[in-house]
């Protein structure tokens, strides 16, 4: 997917009116507010998984022009730390170790959540999984659709007996911490051999860098399995599994899904917002599900763009919200909401 806020764009996109943004052109080219006032220009990177919901803020927000490369969230944490960005965007919060080795005190702050869907192509829709099934298709211990224990989830199902090719990030990608997280949860076997993060030793597979990579892929090969963030699962005609969660149903990637997950750790939530939300306790919980972050550091060298980012992030936890669930992401609970405020508050 293309980056359509480059500077050149969003003056294109300005002049003919596209955005209906407070803002004009001057004759010399630079981006003004309604005020007269020159709009901030901002910069971020990192997570491809909010990227469709960022692109819709980015395209109506108005208080800034808001330059964002969606290169993986290991990209941003690397951008961040580099300090050259504005903020970066992970699916992966920090851990205390990365926190330690940033040049100064990063705020994270969780601005969506979402569902990480599992797609494949080459069979029929309504395909079912376990997660210990999904564990061992990338452990590279189940290789073939018409496997004895697939078969055994899609009674009925007519399954190809060609061989699975498993397409997962290349990059380091805090959807693949999402989805390496919720393997490690549900498979001992998996936990034992590979563990979570944002780049782990894949045991099989072919890489593919960002969401769009790993889509493109799955939709050029037939029995291809591969995992992406839901809006790019939609967006490319992929059919998805439902998984088996904790409660024992099989369950959809759904916003309602995401919802209900991030409301059945609301109390782990409140004691460390960074807290995994995956295999989530409660029937209607899609197991798959996490959050996407916004880093940026507490103390602002430059005291008007600290204020744009701020003012841009404030939008994004309330206003920006509104436009979640059109694009499959799940509006943030009060709860984090209610974090998140608080969070805000610390950056000087």
């Amino acid at each position: 997917m293309k980056d359509i806020r480059s500077t050149i764009v969003w003056k294109n996109l300005l002049r003919r009116g596209v955005l209906g943004v407070a803002l004009t052109v001057t004759a010399g080219g630079a981006i003004v507010s309604a005020s007269g006032a020159k709009a901030v220009n901002l910069t971020g990177a990192g997570a491809t998984f909010p990227y469709p919901l960022y692109s819709k803020w980015f395209s109506v927000y108005k208080g800034s022009q808001i330059n964002y490369q969606a290169i993986g969230s290991g990209g941003g944490i690397n951008q961040i730390k580099a300090r050259t960005v504005d903020f970066g965007a992970s699916d992966a919060p920090l851990t205390n170790a990365e926190l330690a080795a940033m040049p100064s005190p990063i705020v994270q702050i969780p601005m969506t959540a979402g569902a990480v869907a599992v797609v494949y192509n080459g069979l029929p829709r309504g395909l079912r999984l376990s997660g210990p099934v999904l564990a061992d298709i990338f452990l590279g211990n189940i290789t073939r659709w018409n496997d004895a224990k697939i078969a055994g989830l899609n009674p009925g199902m007519r399954l190809p007996g060609r061989p699975i090719s498993v397409a997962r990030r290349s990059d380091g990608s805090g959807t693949s911490w999402i989805f390496t997280n919720y393997l490690k949860s549900v498979s001992p076997a998996w936990a034992r051999q590979v563990g979570a993060g944002k780049a782990v030793g894949w045991p099989v597979g072919q890489g593919g860098k960002g969401s769009d990579g790993v889509s493109a892929l799955v939709k050029q090969q037939a029995g291809s399995i591969g995992y992406v963030e839901l809006a790019y699962a939609i967006q490319n005609n992929l059919p998805y599994a439902s998984l088996r969660n904790r409660a024992g149903a099989f369950v959809a990637p759904s916003v309602g899904g995401v919802t209900a997950a991030a409301a059945a750790s609301a109390r782990s939530l409140q004691r460390d917002v960074r807290t995994p939300i995956v295999n989530a306790a409660g029937a209607a919980s899609y197991p798959i599900s996490g959050f996407s972050f916004i880093l940026v550091y507490k103390n602002q060298a430059d005291k008007t763009k600290g204020r744009a980012v701020t003012q841009f992030l404030n939008w994004g936890l309330t206003k920006g919200q509104s436009y979640s669930k059109a694009l499959y992401y799940a509006p943030l609970p009060q709860s984090v909401k209610r974090i998140n405020a608080v969070k805000l508050r610390t950056i000087r």
